[in-house]
């Protein structure tokens, strides 16, 4: 059984852009490339990855675009186009549709979690290009949804329903008791719409990772809500070193312990199958 990453991350600071990337991040606070991504991955035990966009720029988006026709290991890139420009996201898909098979643009994101405006998703030029994505075949990606827009990610869900919606990192879930059962009652929610899958990926906070009992009953609340064939995999990497060395070994082990509570069946599922369905990858990736 192979291991697909559906959350990696890579940037180039000599080019600018990524201004959240900034001194405070201490190790994040440089060039991250595909050399030093794929040794992780092989201690880290992923076969293959997807690319996910960390700027909302086109640039950002051709670089990965790049690295992935150079890397085989690269499966595809979770891009970006400006959601609430319909016009120039059109023109946006439309240029990458033309580009070499080996560098697939298989999912859209957007750093809304950082937008001014908590409605984002509900404007009515969002939502035109929201259904662009849909007749396209590509995925939305929602990034730490949990507060501001997890419930919008479901209404999306509901009103497009030819549009798939990936909830990154679980949504967030928070470790404090009564915001927890919140994002449950959200995720929950969100998985009631059958065009709806979620990463378990990106548990922690700023490196700090969640407590075992909250990572334990948020991967529970998942199980149920989604079920393995709409849950993938994903590391995060590299934001979980901001927990240091410690912390990025304690991440791996805690998700191969979670695995394990999985037969093979639904192992498969997670770790590829939901991942090649989602973004059409070749079926012998499963």
């Amino acid at each position: 059984m192979r291991t697909i990453d559906a959350h990696l991350h890579l940037w180039d600071l000599a080019g600018g852009g990524y201004t959240w990337i900034t001194p405070e991040l201490g190790p994040l606070h440089r060039t991250i490339g595909p050399a030093e991504a794929r040794a992780f991955h092989e201690a880290a035990g992923y076969d293959g990855a997807i690319l996910v966009q960390a700027d909302d720029t086109r640039a950002d988006t051709d670089a990965m675009l790049a690295v992935a026709a150079a890397h085989d290991w690269v499966l595809g890139v979770v891009g970006w186009v400006p959601l609430t420009d319909p016009e120039e996201a059109a023109a946006q898909l439309a240029r990458y549709a033309g580009r070499p098979a080996g560098g697939r643009l298989v999912g859209i994101r957007q750093l809304i979690h950082a937008d001014p405006d908590p409605g984002v998703l509900d404007r009515a030029a969002a939502r035109e290009t929201l259904a662009l994505l849909a007749g396209a075949g590509l995925p939305l990606e929602v990034p730490d949804a949990f507060p501001r827009h997890l419930d919008q990610a479901a209404r999306v869900a509901a009103d497009l329903p030819g549009l798939t919606v990936v909830i990154d990192h679980l949504g967030k879930p928070p470790a404090e008791a009564g915001a927890f059962a919140e994002w449950a009652a959200q995720l929950r929610a969100a998985a009631e719409q059958d065009n709806v899958v979620a990463k378990v990926s990106g548990l922690h906070h700023g490196g700090r990772l969640l407590p075992a009992r909250v990572l334990d009953a948020a991967w529970n609340v998942a199980l149920e809500a989604f079920g393995p064939g709409r849950l993938m995999l994903g590391s995060d990497w590299p934001m979980p070193m901001l927990g240091g060395d410690a912390a990025l070994a304690d991440d791996v082990a805690r998700r191969d312990r979670l695995l394990a509570t999985l037969d093979a069946r639904d192992r498969g599922s997670i770790c590829s199958g939901t991942a090649t369905r989602v973004y059409g990858l070749p079926t012998d990736w499963t």
